[in-house]
């Protein structure tokens, strides 16, 4: 206070001389030579009084707080960038299909006597899953062995009669014609034997139809037939499916086809039974679907993650990826009339200010943007407390 006092006394003086002056002047009516010396002098005392007013401000800005507004800091939180790698994904809904499926129905129609399996059970490849009745097929059987019985035991009489006349016809015993016509009726009848083996082996394969086999290993998933009614080919089955080799099916917008090509990497999720695994584009159809306006794509599913078919599968298809960038918080990304800016903390001297930075970005996805131009390593962005300052304020990342 008290170099406030000197500083008041030295201004009221100079006020009071200088109007001093000027009244001695008038009433005295002094010569031009004696108004320069004294306006100098007053120039000169002014010069002094700047001086010693500029030192003791400076004196009373070091001790003085109240003095003047004194800005305040703002708070913020700043995280310096670093380099890292950026991906975009394009995410899709699909489904857990099975690769493999079988219908199984008979190769013939007969009524259904039993049906060896149960839904919901494991069944192997080759397993006997269902009997049609088939009496009047094994009948036909039986009565084609019975004939096949009676031509064999003519076929050996008559390789008998005709070893006898060939041995006789050695013996120069007998005609020629006898003995030809022995051997074509053993000729006829080894013809007639192959023609019933080979009627007995048809009847018995149509006979055997009449047992319903699977031609996959898998789960029963759904029975149409019953016992009793008939069992036809294409009418009532024994669903089986696969479990063991499944894919995920999923389709693709037209628009994202250039982005998506076999082999590509995906994301699976199972949300339904909180499971995750990585895999690749299996199949991608070459054409776009009527109706869907998409593509088929397909993904194989890794052995052991017991999944089912028709679970709900959220797919992320990487379309983009960039190694070394810059990636922030969309959050932090701000926009006026010349563009998009971030806000940076940048020391200047002993302080640290709060910068404006035009920014230049690529992909978004999720909470992240990619900056492709205007941040690098080592800057420290403002991620909270930036929407309430500006270019230039003073900011601090320490509480009171």
């Amino acid at each position: 206070m008290q170099k406030l006092t000197r500083l008041s006394f030295l201004i009221l003086f100079l006020a009071v001389a200088s109007s001093c002056g000027n009244t001695n002047k008038k009433e005295g009516g002094g010569s031009i030579s004696d108004e320069k010396a004294d306006l100098q002098k007053l120039k000169s005392d002014r010069q002094n009084l700047d001086v010693k007013i500029d030192v003791l401000e400076k004196e009373i800005a070091k001790v003085d707080t109240t003095g003047g507004v004194k800005e305040t800091p703002k708070l913020v939180s700043i995280e310096p960038l670093k380099l890292q790698d950026f991906k975009h994904y394009l995410d899709l809904q699909g489904v857990v299909d099975p690769r493999n499926i079988s219908y199984v129905t008979p190769k013939t129609s007969g009524l259904i006597t039993s049906i060896l399996v149960k839904q919901g059970e494991h069944v192997s490849k080759g397993q006997l899953v269902a009997r049609l009745d088939n009496s009047i097929a094994t009948q036909n059987v039986s009565a084609i062995k019975q004939q096949l019985v009676s031509i064999r035991a003519q076929l050996e009489l008559a390789k008998s009669v005709y070893q006898r006349q060939q041995n006789l016809w050695d013996q120069h015993i007998g005609t020629e014609v006898l003995l030809l016509q022995d051997k074509t009726n053993v000729e006829s009848l080894e013809g007639q034997l192959k023609a019933v083996q080979a009627q007995v082996n048809s009847a018995q394969t149509q006979a055997n139809q009449s047992n319903v086999y699977s031609d996959v290993s898998g789960t029963v998933d759904e029975i149409t037939a019953h016992v009793g009614e008939s069992f036809t080919p294409g009418v009532g089955y024994i669903k089986i499916v696969n479990t063991s080799d499944l894919k995920i099916t999923v389709t693709v917008p037209e628009n994202y086809a250039s982005k998506i090509a076999k082999g590509t990497a995906v994301e699976v999720e199972i949300p339904d039974i909180n499971k995750t695994f990585s895999s690749t584009i299996s199949f991608l159809s070459q054409s776009v679907g009527a109706n869907s306006r998409g593509l088929s794509a397909e993904a194989k599913v890794p052995a052991g993650m017991n999944l089912r078919p028709n679970q709900i599968a959220l797919i992320r298809i990487l379309d983009y990826s960039a190694t070394n960038t810059i990636v922030i918080n969309v959050n932090t990304l701000q926009n006026d009339e010349d563009g998009k800016f971030v806000l940076v903390a940048a020391k200047e001297g002993n302080k640290l200010i709060a910068r404006k930075r035009k920014v230049v970005i690529g992909e978004l996805y999720g909470d992240k943007i990619e900056i492709k131009q205007g941040l690098k390593e080592g800057d420290e962005l403002i991620t909270q407390g930036y929407q309430s300052i500006y270019d230039g304020q003073l900011i601090t990342t320490e509480t009171a």
